[in-house]
């Protein structure tokens, strides 16, 4: 099955989740098996689902085919190029092209003056008015073809005024842009650009974000910090002619290549190796030049040769276009395309998986638990009110007397109960004040002080610094509040287990460690890109200050959002196993209470509220049933691999 087939595999896959997650959810509400917190829960599974996309981001200097690339491996389905491909610079800013359920087919361009505001793409997404917003036929190839298009607009601005949006100039146009001999300098027209159209593939969820090349890609720091790590793939293509450039090199190093050791996804494409198809080489001598080659850019980026992939983007498009399979089979496009079906879908499926099998895994041992103590209640009183056949008026105050002291037994049990949700309540604010925003908002506030306070290089660099090891302080308080929360509630697990006989697991753990290790990539990048020596010493406090909130600041923000959303997620799961089984049993105790006392009053109702228990019996029997299959038909769908842990926070799911 090539690439294309298995992204629609997998978005069929991920419908069929939601689907049976949909069922269940419908069923603990009609069955009134299911509460506030477990409806809230599957909506949240539900909601991941429907937002899932897969990103696969194309990295390249300029003429490298890249765009070629994208059309051949994506979009030859249109009997011709979407993406503009000839010499030159394409392709101008950051570019994703995407679809979402309810969208409109548009391109939506965000004006290169937008930095001027000091405010992230991410934020702006938000703001409709910031855009400049055109309507697409998608069934058009030539509304189409116009749309992408402008993502290749520029125009030329005062050396001043290019430096005030954020681009670095180099006379020798190595390490910036180069002013021409008017001195003016040619820089996008877009910031950011956003194209949806509908397409199988993008329906599906897929993600395609092309790149500019290096003098424009570090000119967008959420790029950098969040675009390219956050996706599931980024393909670095290279040029066979051209070999590993010093500009190649700097791309691959600084925003590829991702620090120590790579990341997984991360593959190198040499394209253009039908330059070699001259017509007087045999194809053994064609081969091993090309085999040369790739040894050649292995050795210089440091990777292994099995992360090389060559290919003929041009003679790959040109082959399916024409239907021609000895012309794809040469371009090698479908090793390429096989090399990402192994490497990426089977990551981001198994992840997606654990994450859906986690929430109902519980939320189905916790109704399971309920059922069990329903159905245990309903076969205790049967028991108790069969024995009462034909005992006199004594026996059954006696069993009267009996109940009330069960009941006023639990009711003290409920003093410690309430104390320990007092306490909970309490640690929940502690926990949520050392990952809350409005904590990250006084650290980021006393990191920009310090920072304008700074008359020196190394000042600014501690100031950022602080910032980081701050909030690393941060995630290790909320640690050892999330421990203790643990701790307590293993307490009253346990006591409530043996002294009422309820049916309560240990709670499951949580850890910070996703957030810490995001930190440390994030710190990482910034070390390589702000916290530099070159870049403290040539960069004034000013742009240094904004750049480091408009990128650092955003991200570790992002970064605690989803934190937050998570440990919330978590102490509503934490909780409700306990609420409900104490609820359950308050509410047995009663029932209990008045059925005896109806037979007290009129033991004619005996053999009537027998019928109704057996009743209830065959209810949660059938009940019992039900969860079981619906349970059968989720791990059906999610299938039997994957690990069983659950994955916090997968709001970086960037194996996936």
């Amino acid at each position: 099955m090539g690439l294309v087939e298995q992204i629609s595999a997998y978005g069929g896959w991920r419908d069929r989740v939601g689907d049976s997650v949909l069922r269940l959810r419908q069923w603990l509400s009609r069955n009134d098996v299911g509460d506030a917190q477990a409806d809230l829960r599957l909506q949240y599974v539900l909601e991941r689902l429907r937002d899932d996309k897969l990103t696969i981001a194309f990295v390249a200097e300029f003429s490298r085919g890249k765009s070629e690339l994208i059309n051949a491996i994506f979009f030859s389905d249109y009997g011709d190029r979407v993406l503009p491909s000839s010499a030159g610079r394409t392709t101008m800013c950051p570019t994703e092209l995407q679809w979402s359920p309810g969208a409109s087919a548009e391109i939506r361009l965000l004006p290169i003056r937008s930095r001027a505001d000091s405010a992230s793409v991410s934020d702006l997404k938000q703001k409709s008015g910031a855009w400049v917003v055109e309507a697409l036929d998608s069934d058009s190839l030539g509304s189409l073809q116009a749309a992408v298009s402008r993502v290749g607009e520029t125009e030329r601005v005062t050396a001043d005024e290019c430096r005030s949006l954020g681009f670095a100039i180099d006379p020798a146009g190595e390490r910036g842009l180069k002013p021409d001999g008017d001195g003016l300098v040619e820089i996008p027209s877009w910031r950011h650009a956003v194209i949806q159209f509908r397409h199988p593939l993008l329906e599906q969820g897929l993600v395609v974000l092309d790149t500019p090349g290096l003098n424009a890609i570090g000119a967008e720091p959420e790029l950098t910090f969040s675009l390219l790590p956050n996706a599931h793939a980024v393909l670095f293509i290279l040029a066979a002619d051209t070999g590993v450039t010093q500009s190649d090199l700097a791309i691959w190093r600084e925003y590829v290549e991702g620090g120590k050791g790579g990341r997984k996804g991360r593959m190198v494409v040499l394209n253009k190796i039908d330059g070699l198809w001259d017509g007087l080489r045999e194809e053994a001598r064609i081969d091993a030049e090309i085999d040369r080659q790739v040894g050649s850019v292995a050795e210089m980026l440091e990777v292994p040769r099995s992360n090389i992939f060559p290919v003929s983007a041009q003679k790959g498009l040109v082959g399916r276009i024409r239907a021609d399979p000895a012309l794809v089979a040469r371009s090698r496009l479908d090793v390429l395309e096989q090399a990402l079906s192994v490497d990426v879908l089977p990551s981001k499926q198994q992840i997606v998986a654990e994450n859906a099998r986690a929430e109902t895994r519980e939320l189905i041992a916790q109704t399971r638990s309920l059922l069990n103590a329903r159905l245990s209640g309903v076969r205790e009183q049967l028991t108790e009110l069969t024995d009462l056949r034909g005992k006199n008026q004594s026996v059954i105050e006696y069993m009267m007397r009996k109940i009330r002291a069960e009941k006023t037994e639990f009711e003290q049990g409920l003093q410690k109960y309430y104390a320990v949700r007092t306490v909970f309540s309490n640690l929940t604010n502690n926990l949520l004040g050392h990952l809350g925003l409005e904590t990250l908002r006084d650290e980021t506030r006393r990191t920009r002080e310090a920072m304008q306070e700074s008359s020196f290089s190394r000042g600014l660099s501690e100031a950022m610094e602080g910032f980081f090891a701050r909030l690393r302080s941060n995630l290790e308080k909320s640690s050892a509040e999330i421990n203790e929360i643990t701790a307590m509630l293993d307490t009253m697990y346990r006591r409530f287990s043996v002294e009422h006989g309820l049916k309560l697991t240990q709670p499951d753990a949580f850890s910070t460690t996703l957030y810490e290790r995001e930190l440390d990539r994030l710190e990482e990048v910034f070390n390589r890109q702000v916290n530099s020596a070159l870049t403290l010493v040539t960069t004034s406090k000013q742009a240094l200050t904004e750049k480091f909130f408009e990128t650092v600041a955003v991200q570790a923000r992002r970064t605690f959002e989803i934190a937050n959303r998570d440990v919330e997620q978590w102490l509503r799961a934490v909780m409700s196993p306990l609420e409900t089984q104490v609820r359950e049993y308050q509410l047995q105790l009663k029932r209990r209470l008045e059925s005896v006392k109806r037979i007290h009053q009129a033991t004619d109702t005996l053999e009537d509220r027998i019928d109704e228990l057996k009743s209830a019996e065959s209810t949660l029997l059938a009940q019992q049933a039900e969860l079981n299959v619906l349970e059968a038909r989720i791990l059906e769908t999610l299938g039997e691999g994957g690990d069983e842990r659950a994955v916090q926070g997968a709001g970086f799911d960037r194996a996936a």
